[in-house]
C-alpha cells in the first residue's frame, strides 16, 4: 500500500518524484514526503493528507538536486503525523531512507542502538539509525550489515547526503523495481510510476541489494555476493500498469487478497498468548468487560462481513451480537445503553446510512468504533476508535479484498474479546494459527482460476440461481449471490440451507441451479440433506467443498475444492472461489465488470 519512488540522473529530481507519488496514489496513503540532496545538503518536505498538500508546499520553495527519494505512507507504527511521515533520517542527519514493510524486532534494535534520539514513533527510523551505526564510508556495506540484523519485511531506498552519485535499494517481502532510462534511473515499489519514463526495468528479489549509481547498477545478496540481473521490458500502457497486467481491477483485487490480508493482520496477532491486539479499540479492560451487547452496522457487502463477525463474537466471547442494516437502524428507536459497543463497518468510511446510524448510537451513549479502509474518512474521524483494514485502494465497484479484510478484522476483535473473557489459550492459539495460514490457502484457491473459468461458462446462460449455506457459511452464500447479481446481472438469491423447504424450493427446476457451500464442518450432514432435496427437483448443483471430499460428487454436477481450515475462519477462504465465479460469468457475458450499471463504489447519499 505504501509507495516508494526514487530518482538519480541529470534532471531536477523533485518534480519527477512528485509525479511518481501521484501515480502511486492508488495504493492508498495518509501522508507523503520527499528529499533531494544538493551540495551535500538534504532538502526535505513532508505533509499529512493528499499529495496536493505536498505539492502546495513544493510551490513555496525551490528544491534543487538531481538525486532524491519520496514516499507515500499508510500508518502502521505510529499515528498520522508529519514526524511519522517518510523520508526518515539518521540522528546525525547524514542518511535518508524510505521504507515499506514492518521491522518486527525494532524494539530489540532500539536496545542495540542505545542512546539515540528519535523524532518519530516508527520502526523505519530505527532502521535508518541502524544503517548509520554501520556506516564507515560505504553505504551499501552499511545497509547490508544492518539488514542482517533485521527481522520482518522491507523495501527500502537509502541515500547519503555526501554521495550524490548512488542510491541503495533492498527488498525482503516488499517489492521494488528499478527503471533504466537514458542516463538516469528510477526506483519504485511497482512499475506504475516508471512507465512515463521507461519500459526497461530490473525487478529485485527478496534478499537482494542494488547499488544504483550514475555509472550503472550492481546487485548483491546479503552475503556480499554479486548477482547478475536481467533487464526486462514491460509492454503495459499506463492504464494496464495500474491493473498490474490484469484485465480488470476486480480480478487484480481478487488476486491481491493474500497480500492485503497479511497487511490487515500483521502485528495484530499474538500467537504465543493466543490472542489479538487491536490498539485502536481504545477501551480499557474494565470497559471491555462491561460490554454486554455488540451491534454491527453496515450496508451491502460490509453487512455480510458483519454476519461473520456475529458468529465469532457470540462463539468466542459469549457476547450477544446483532447485525443491523444501517438504513433500517437509523430510522427506528434502537435500544442502546452505555454498555453497548457499536461498530460501523464501511470500506470508504463515508457510507451515509452507516455514518448516520453511528451518530444515532453515539447520541444514545454507546461505545462507537469504526472498521474502515480509507484513512481520514468521516467514520474514522467521528468514531472514538477502531481499525483500518489496510486493503489498499479498491477501484472495482464490487468489493472483494475489502470484504475479506473486514471479516478478518472482526475475527481478530472477537478473539481479543474472547481471550479477555472465557476463551482458553489453546483455542486462541489454534485460531491464530488458522488465521496465519489463510494467505497460503487463498493462493491455492487462486491457482484454480482456469478451472473456475471453465465452470463459469456452464452457468452463464442461466437467468436465476440460489446460493445456499449454513452457519458461518450462510454469509458466504449472501456475498456470493450479491457478487453474481452485481456484475453479471443474473438474478440470484441466498438462503440458509434449512430455509429452502419453507417456500423457495418451489422455484427449483432443471433451469434453476444451486450453488452450495458444503465444507467439512459441524453442519455438513445438514447441508447434505438440503442438497438431496435440490437434486430431487432436478436442479444443477455447484458445490464449494473441502479438499479430499469425494462423496460430494454423488450430488454435485461441478465441484470447487478449498483447503481445510477452522470453521470460524472458513468464510474468508470460501468466498474467494465465488468471487472468481462471478467475475468469469460477468466477463463471458461481456459486462462492464469494474463499473457495473447503476452502482457506485461509495454510497454517500441516502
Amino acid at each position: 500500500m505504501c509507495g516508494i519512488i526514487g530518482y538519480i540522473g541529470n534532471k531536477q529530481a523533485a518534480p519527477l518524484l512528485l509525479q511518481g507519488l501521484r501515480r502511486l496514489e492508488y495504493r492508498g496513503y495518509d501522508s507523503a514526503g520527499l528529499v533531494v540532496t544538493d551540495n551535500n545538503i538534504f532538502d526535505s518536505v513532508k505533509s499529512v493528507g493528499k499529495i496536493d498538500s505536498l505539492a502546495e508546499k513544493l510551490k513555496q520553495r525551490e528544491m534543487k538536486g538531481h538525486i532524491g527519494i519520496a514516499h507515500t505512507r499508510w500508518a502502521t507504527h505510529g499515528g498520522v503525523t508529519i514526524e511519522n511521515a517518510h523520508p526518515h533520517f539518521s540522528a546525525d542527519g547524514s542518511i535518508a531512507m524510505v521504507h515499506n514493510g514492518i521491522v518486527e524486532n525494532y524494539r530489540e534494535l532500539k536496545g542495540f542502538l542505545g542512546d539515540v534520539s528519535y523524532k518519530s514513533e516508527t520502526d523505519s527510523e530505527v532502521l535508518v539509525n541502524l544503517i548509520a551505526r554501520f556506516y564507515e564510508g560505504d553505504l551499501r556495506t552499511a545497509v547490508e550489515k544492518a539488514l542482517q540484523k533485521v527481522r520482518g519485511t522491507y523495501g527500502i531506498v537509502v541515500m547519503h547526503k555526501d554521495n550524490a552519485d548512488c542510491l541503495i535499494a533492498a527488498r525482503m517481502g516488499s517489492p521494488l523495481v528499478i527503471g533504466i532510462g537514458d542516463g538516469e534511473y528510477y526506483l519504485a515499489s511497482d512499475a506504475t510510476p516508471l512507465l512515463a519514463h521507461t519500459n526497461q526495468v530490473v525487478f529485485l528479489n527478496d534478499g537482494e541489494i542494488a547499488e544504483v549509481c550514475r555509472s550503472g547498477i550492481q546487485t548483491y545478496n546479503l552475503k556480499n555476493e554479486q548477482i547478475v540481473k536481467c533487464v526486462e521490458q514491460i509492454d503495459w500502457d499506463d492504464a494496464k500498469a495500474e491493473k498490474q497486467g490484469y484485465d480488470h481491477f476486480m480480478l487484480k483485487e481478487i488476486h491481491d487478497q493474500p497480500t492485503v490480508y497479511e497487511d490487515a493482520i500483521r502485528g495484530r496477532i499474538d500467537l504465543e498468548d493466543g490472542t489479538a491486539h487491536l490498539g485502536g479499540l481504545n477501551m480499557t479492560p474494565e470497559q471491555m468487560n462491561k460490554v454486554d451487547r455488540i451491534i454491527l452496522i453496515a450496508c451491502g457487502t460490509a453487512s455480510y462481513a458483519a454476519m461473520i463477525g456475529k458468529y465469532a463474537f457470540e462463539r468466542l466471547a459469549g457476547i450477544p451480537t446483532e447485525v443491523d442494516v444501517a438504513s433500517e437502524f437509523r430510522y427506528r428507536d434502537p435500544i442502546i445503553n452505555e454498555n453497548t459497543l457499536v461498530f460501523g463497518i464501511s470500506q470508504s468510511g463515508e457510507t451515509a446510512d452507516t455514518l448516520a446510524a453511528l451518530r444515532e448510537a453515539k447520541r444514545k451513549g454507546a461505545f462507537i468504533r469504526g472498521i474502515v479502509n480509507v484513512v481520514g474518512s468521516t467514520i474514522a474521524r467521528e468514531t472514538d476508535g477502531g481499525t483500518y483494514i489496510h486493503a489498499g485502494p479498491e477501484l472495482a465497484v464490487a468489493s472483494t479484498k475489502a470484504y475479506t479484510n473486514m471479516a478478518a478484522i472482526l475475527l481478530l476483535y472477537a478473539l481479543q474479546f474472547g481471550r479477555s473473557r472465557r476463551l482458553s489459550i489453546a483455542t486462541g492459539q489454534r485460531i491464530c494459527k488458522a488465521l496465519l495460514e489463510i494467505p497460503e490457502k487463498m493462493g491455492k484457491v487462486l491457482e484454480q482460476k482456469d478451472k473456475i473459468k471453465e465452470i463459469a461458462l456452464k452457468y452463464k446462460d442461466y437467468k436465476n440461481c440460489f446460493f445456499l449455506g449454513r452457519g458461518v457459511n450462510y454469509p458466504v452464500a449472501r456475498e456470493g449471490a450479491l457478487k453474481l447479481k452485481e456484475i453479471s446481472y443474473i438474478h440470484s438469491e441466498s438462503y440458509p440451507g434449512g430455509e429452502l423447504k419453507h417456500g423457495p424450493i418451489a422455484l427449483l427446476s432443471a433451469g434453476f441451479p444451486v450453488i452450495a457451500i458444503i465444507t467439512k464442518n459441524q453442519l455438513y450432514d445438514k447441508m447434505w440433506s438440503n442438497l438431496e432435496e435440490v437434486k430431487a427437483r432436478g436442479a444443477r448443483v455447484l458445490a464449494i467443498t473441502t479438499e479430499g471430499d469425494e462423496k460430494v460428487k454423488e450430488l454435485a454436477d461441478d465441484v470447487i475444492y478449498v483447503p481445510e481450515t477452522m470453521e470460524l475462519v472458513e468464510p474468508i477462504l470460501n468466498t474467494v472461489p465465488l468471487q472468481l465465479l462471478a467475475y468469469y460469468v460477468a466477463v463471458s457475458l461481456n459486462r462492464d465488470v469494474d463499473r457495473p450499471r447503476n452502482l457506485a463504489k461509495s454510497v454517500t447519499v441516502e
